[in-house]
C-alpha cells in the first residue's frame, strides 16, 4: 500500500504488484469450471442459421419439459427431484450397481458434501443404504446402493416417464436426421 498525501487529502493506492511467488510443491488455483470450459469450446464457427437454431430451441424445449414432468411426477410419489436423480444415478452407474459419493458428485453436478446431504436422507428414507468398500480398497471411501423401496420407486417413475422420453428421443432424432447436431 502507497500513501499518497496532496491537498491535504490522503489517499490510498493498491499497489499493482503481481502476487507473492508459490511455495515449492503448492497447488495453483484453477479457474472455475465454466471458465474452463468457456475457454475450451472458443471456436471459429460459422453462425447457426435460423433452422438451426429452431432445431436446438425444439429440443431443448422438450428437454425442459421432460425436466418439469420428472418433477412433478417425482413430488407426487413423495420424492424430491433431486432423490429421484440420486437413485436413477446409482442404479444406472455404468458397470455396476453401486456409486461413491465422488462419483455421484459428478453425475448429479453438485457439491460433493451436497450429495452427501442428499444419500443422508434418503438413507433415513430406506431408499438407499451405505456399504464398504472391497477389502483391499480405499475404506475411506463407501458405495451407496439402492435398496428394494428405492428400486420399486424408480421402476414406478421410470414407467410414468416412459412417454416423456420418448418425445425427447423424437426431438433428439429429428434434429440429428435435419443434420442440425
Amino acid at each position: 500500500m502507497t500513501q499518497i498525501s496532496g491537498d491535504n487529502q490522503a489517499h490510498t493506492q493498491t499497489s499493482q504488484s503481481s502476487p507473492p511467488p508459490q511455495r515449492a510443491g503448492a497447488s495453483v488455483a484453477k479457474p472455475p469450471r465454466a471458465d474452463r470450459a468457456a475457454r475450451s469450446t472458443t471456436l471459429n464457427l460459422s453462425p447457426l442459421s435460423k433452422v438451426e437454431i429452431e432445431g436446438v430451441a425444439a429440443l431443448r424445449y422438450a428437454l425442459r419439459q421432460f425436466s418439469r414432468k420428472t418433477e412433478i411426477e417425482a413430488r407426487r410419489i413423495g420424492l424430491t427431484p433431486q432423490q429421484y436423480f440420486l437413485l436413477l444415478a446409482i442404479k444406472g452407474f455404468p458397470g455396476r450397481d453401486t456409486a461413491n459419493i465422488t462419483e455421484l458428485a459428478e453425475r448429479l453436478q453438485v457439491r460433493h458434501n451436497a450429495v452427501i446431504g442428499l444419500v443422508n436422507r434418503a438413507e433415513e428414507r430406506g431408499l438407499v443404504k451405505r456399504e464398504p468398500n472391497a477389502p483391499g480398497e480405499d475404506r475411506r471411501v463407501v458405495q451407496v446402493r439402492v435398496t428394494a423401496e428405492g428400486e420399486e420407486t424408480i421402476q414406478r417413475l421410470a414407467q410414468v416417464l416412459r412417454d416423456e422420453r420418448r418425445r425427447v428421443a423424437a426431438a433428439a432424432q429429428a434434429i440429428d436426421d435435419a443434420q442440425l447436431l
